[in-house]
């Protein structure tokens, strides 16, 4: 027991590290573009023959196209090292020191196995030219040889522009004189890639829409009276209303699922009228309340047939805040106006009998009117509301 309880807890810890690591290796998105950096490291030029070599050091810089995954580079750098050897002074061997540089211009062939990813490991290898010292003590970088590495690394895109690179690379050259030239050369660098893409910002979240003011009263089965509780609401729902000026009221009736669809309907419809009536008596305009009967439809809580549900048995009052309509004189004052626009003879006829007439406040003859001659006319008018 006490081992799989140990197990149980190592899983615990290790799948998030790896699932964290997967996320961290998988490839995203990425653009080709010209990257300059710098590196720089740790170099170990091989013993060879009666050298003796120090650590030494490697710097230089890059540029390079990256294709996303295959990368193409033009390098240069210079190698330092200190040692000791045995000389030959006219048939006269002596113990010396000094130094080994060697200056390379390589064309480098990469490859990056996850283009886009936060990590991404990758391998390389070059060609070029080197410019060495033929000795420990001899002349400096006079020695011109053919140059090649082979390079193993893993980079870091900090972001779409910076990345840290460090890799560990083979380097040698043909013969420069008289040392075999091999090195091991651990680089770290730095490059900046140009020309990528401003990361677009997060497009800013659409208004929710807002919904209308709802409240709902509840009923006791098979009833459609209201209870002091629901006359509280009730009187919510018409505070409510009277602050919104111009409003459309709705109230929908609803009805568990005991007893039939029939019965049910005209309950619902029943119950829609009760809050409707109260409503009135709070203030609300009756001709701004629709009465709507559901009956079963629209459950509140989903039930299988002949359920008692109480939270079923409920009507919803939805306030619905609407454009206010202009006035019968407003409304015919602009009609008026697209009419005279029209007809500038002024001559008598229904045009100028209609407008006579919503002056003299008969805007249910003058109003149908004056619509009528315009949409004859095919002269735009505006809506009322």
């Amino acid at each position: 027991m006490k081992k799989a309880l140990l197990a149980a807890a190592a899983a615990v810890l290790v799948l998030p590290a790896a699932a964290q690591a997967q996320s961290m290796f998988t490839p995203g998105t990425s653009t080709p573009g010209v990257y300059v950096g710098i590196e720089g490291g740790g170099n170990w030029l091989l013993n060879s023959n009666n050298y003796n070599m120090d650590i030494g050091y490697a710097a230089g810089g890059v540029v390079g196209y990256d294709f996303v995954g295959p990368r193409l580079e033009l390098e240069g750098v210079f190698r330092s090292n200190n040692g000791r050897g045995t000389a030959n002074f006219g048939n006269v061997f002596s113990n010396v020191s000094g130094r080994i540089e060697q200056l390379a211009v390589m064309a480098n062939l990469l490859y990056d196995f996850a283009p886009g990813a936060t990590i991404t490991p990758y391998v390389g290898a070059g060609a070029g030219i080197a410019f060495a010292d033929q000795s420990i003590n001899g002349c400096s970088l006079c020695s011109t040889q053919f140059a090649y590495q082979g390079i193993v690394g893993i980079g870091w895109n900090v972001d779409r522009n910076f990345r840290i690179n460090l890799d560990g690379r083979y380097y040698g050259t043909t013969n420069p004189g008289a040392y075999q030239n091999n090195n091991i050369t651990a680089m770290l660098g730095m490059t900046v890639k140009f020309g990528q893409p401003e990361t677009a910002a997060a497009p800013a979240p659409a208004p929710a829409a807002v919904a209308p003011p709802s409240f709902m009263v509840f009923f006791d089965w098979d009833r459609s009276n209201l209870s002091e509780q629901a006359l509280g609401t009730i009187k919510q729902a018409a505070n409510a209303y009277k602050t919104k000026g111009s409003a459309r009221v709705t109230a929908t009736g609803h009805t568990d699922t005991s007893g039939t669809e029939a019965y049910n309907m005209a309950l619902s419809l029943r119950r829609a009228n009760s809050v409707k009536d109260a409503l009135v008596r709070e203030g609300v305009p009756a001709t701004a309340i629709s009465v709507v009967g559901r009956g079963e439809q629209g459950l509140l809580v989903a039930t299988g047939d002949g359920v008692r549900e109480p939270q079923n048995r409920r009507v919803e009052i939805a306030i619905q805040s609407t454009t206010p309509m202009m006035s019968d004189a407003e409304y015919c004052r602009i009609l008026a106006q697209s009419w005279r626009s029209y007809d500038r003879t002024g001559a008598q006829g229904p045009g100028p009998q209609a407008i006579a007439k919503c002056d003299a406040g008969a805007y249910a003859e003058g109003i149908p009117t004056l619509q009528r001659l315009l949409t004859d006319a095919k002269v735009p008018y505006p809506p009322r509301s």
